[in-house]
């Protein structure tokens, strides 16, 4: 029997003697490996960067959305949105593209942007939420379970390979932010990804235990463990499921250049979305027993096995991620392509059209999902 419980957003940014100088250097995301910062009350000025075409709720009138629902092989509902060109051929067999969002976020965010934009250039297209978040099943929510999220994707080619408008031979995938981590995880396993792109990409594992730039030391590591192995037995005898890390939920004069970047789109109405069962203080936060899972993520071990299937590696050249989309590519074997996009940070791709290189990403599935 599941029982619910109501999480609460933890504050101990006081729990550890960290060096706030190498706290400031980790993401919204990478802070859950040494704990969340302390929220200070002061005012200050709201962020909403609307420029370079920030359009993260777009939609088209050439596009046809669906929502969808799957079975993984945990049995679990993974929820998701298909889209197809309002003029598909449904007696034909099209390329198709499965979308993953960023970790701690949900389709709506992101990864409906891009499936909208590549159906309107001919794809069959479908969003998914992953396990634990937004629609889709998983108790706790807010749990981190790589494993899950990795057979989310392929759990959605099973799905799509269903459907008779659907060439199972052609369907390819794009990860952003975390999700480029999963969704290569994926594809080690799970031939049937024909191509693989990833946007902004995260690798978990690694920001976990090290930070960026390897900001992170072993011993802040296992203070971390050591306090979310304790977490586990006060939630064992009935006490509060304890959130971390994620996006603050208020800026000060001391909120680092990162934070206030991931503010702009997920705290503002640029991107933000409260989902089904959840509350504007949960969305974006890992639950703090289940976040040491992602030490043991390694997704870039093996990576080259993915030849000579293609991957393209998209990032921002200003993109505080950009050490992730480079290590990857460097192990990848061919075919293989890093792409930079002049003058993007790592949340422009998450909705700034104007930036975002669909253009790119249509040559590549074009080529890579071609008829053979």
């Amino acid at each position: 029997m599941n029982e619910t419980r109501e999480p609460v957003v933890l504050d101990h940014g006081n729990d550890f003697d960290i060096d706030r100088r190498k706290l400031l250097k980790l993401t919204g995301a990478g802070v859950a490996a040494i704990g969340a910062m302390s929220f200070i009350d002061l005012p200050f000025a709201e962020a909403q960067d609307m420029s370079n075409g920030a359009n993260n709720f777009f939609t088209s009138d050439k596009v046809t959305v669906q929502k969808v629902a799957f079975k993984n092989q945990y049995q679990m509902n993974v929820a998701g949105n298909l889209f197809t060109p309002s003029d598909l051929d449904r007696s034909a067999k099209h390329p198709t593209i499965i979308v993953g969002h960023p970790m701690g976020a949900v389709k709506e965010q992101s990864a409906n942007l891009y499936a909208t934009k590549m159906a309107e250039q001919g794809f069959v297209t479908m969003s998914i939420d992953l396990p634990f978040w937004g629609e889709s099943d998983g108790q706790s929510r807010n749990l981190v379970s790589p494993e899950a999220y990795a057979e989310a994707f392929s759990a959605g080619v099973d799905f799509l390979n269903t459907q008779p408008f659907v060439d199972s031979t052609r369907v390819g995938g794009i990860g952003i932010c975390g999700s480029g981590s999963f969704i290569i995880s994926a594809a080690k396993i799970d031939p049937r990804m024909k191509a693989i792109a990833t946007v902004s990409m995260y690798d978990m594992g690694s920001v976990n235990r090290s930070g960026l730039r390897q900001s992170q030391s072993v011993e802040q590591r296992k203070a971390f463990l050591a306090s979310a192995a304790a977490q586990r037995d006060i939630e064992f005898a009935g006490g509060e499921i304890k959130l971390i890390g994620g996006t603050t939920h208020e800026l000060t004069a001391d909120t680092d250049p990162i934070q206030r970047e991931f503010y702009d789109f997920y705290r503002t109405p640029r991107g933000e979305v409260t989902p089904v069962g959840a509350t504007p203080l949960t969305t974006t936060h890992p639950t703090m027993t289940s976040n040491p899972k992602f030490m043991n993520f390694y997704p870039f071990n093996d990576i080259e096995t993915i030849s000579p299937r293609p991957m393209l590696f998209i990032s921002g050249d200003q993109a505080h991620s950009r050490e992730f989309s480079e290590d990857a590519y460097k192990r990848a074997a061919e075919p293989k392509e890093l792409f930079w996009v002049a003058g993007a940070g790592h949340v422009d791709l998450y909705d700034r059209v104007d930036l975002i290189p669909f253009d790119k990403l249509k040559s590549f599935f074009d080529q890579h999902l071609a008829t053979a």
